[in-house]
């Protein structure tokens, strides 16, 4: 049995209650050693992220357009925390607009989803972007590899 400290500790926060769901279904699916926490928005993400008893997520999935607090927003608050340095955060949108890419990518996210809207492709990105190695992701990173398509 492995326990939760050997796990990926993912997070996401996204207010789209089915995209929630449809995110945690796939990462069921997949079966891959993880703890998947969610958050209905930016707000109550942080509020968690406050606590300095929790244990750190590896890799956080981040909605831009949220109520109380965007994910721009959290992005730049996690950013400017050095708590959160080896955090790797993806932003996870269905926007798939040049400013938004731009602007999350000049604030320190690591990598750029736009919402797949089939179960199967979001299988496959979740599990390509588990399997990244983001301490040499980041280290390399670029524009180019920052935007992630399938």
């Amino acid at each position: 049995m492995i326990s939760h400290e050997d796990s990926m500790r993912i997070l996401i926060a996204d207010d789209d209650e089915d995209d929630r769901t449809f995110f945690s279904d796939a990462m069921m699916e997949l079966k891959m050693n993880n703890n998947l926490t969610l958050f209905n928005d930016g707000k109550e993400l942080m509020d968690y992220l406050a606590n300095p008893d929790i244990l750190l997520p590896h890799l956080l999935f981040l909605d831009l357009n949220m109520p109380r607090k965007s994910g721009f927003e959290c992005l730049k608050e996690i950013r400017a925390d050095l708590r959160f340095k080896d955090v790797s955060i993806a932003i996870y949108s269905t926007s798939s607009s040049e400013k938004d890419i731009e602007e999350t990518f000049i604030e320190g996210a690591n990598i750029y989803i736009k919402k797949p809207n089939d179960f199967n492709k979001l299988k496959k990105v979740i599990k390509e972007v588990l399997n990244v190695n983001w301490q040499f992701h980041s280290s390399g990173l670029n524009k180019e590899t920052f935007f992630f398509s399938i």
